[in-house]
């Protein structure tokens, strides 16, 4: 019996694993590569949010905002006022806005008219007399 053959097949074996053990390396390199990167860009995030949080904090207190008008008529309603000289009732800005004089529109167009009040965009000068506010 010849030992060459085994010895070729263990030859085989070997530059396989070699080149299956090169390429792992290879595949190292580049993983630790890019986790250092990773990890790079992890620190910049941190020091990011830290220096956020900071500036936040100096800012000074601001007042919040008051809401912005939802309702489609709003803006609407809000050009009336704009051109207004003088206080208006719910049945004036109903008939400004072109819509039929019924009960249902003219307490709809109230209604709309207390909810810019709560947003603090109108004022109730006198119970059912709204102005814009100043």
């Amino acid at each position: 019996m010849s030992i060459q053959p085994l010895l070729d097949a263990l030859g085989i074996q070997e530059d396989a694993a070699r080149a299956l053990a090169d390429d792992l390396r290879t595949q190292i390199t580049e993983l630790q590569g890019r986790l250092r990167e990773a990890e790079t860009h992890l620190e910049h995030l941190a020091i990011t949010r830290k220096t956020v949080t900071v500036l936040v904090d100096r800012l000074p207190a601001q007042t919040s905002a008051p809401d912005r008008p939802e309702h489609p008529d709003h803006p609407r309603i809000l050009t009336v006022f704009n051109e207004a000289t003088d206080s208006l009732r719910a049945r004036e800005v109903c008939e400004a806005l072109g819509h039929e004089l019924l009960p249902k529109n003219i307490e709809g167009t109230r209604a709309k008219l207390k909810r810019l009040v709560e947003l603090d965009v109108l004022t109730e000068v006198d119970a059912g007399s709204f102005t814009r506010k100043q």
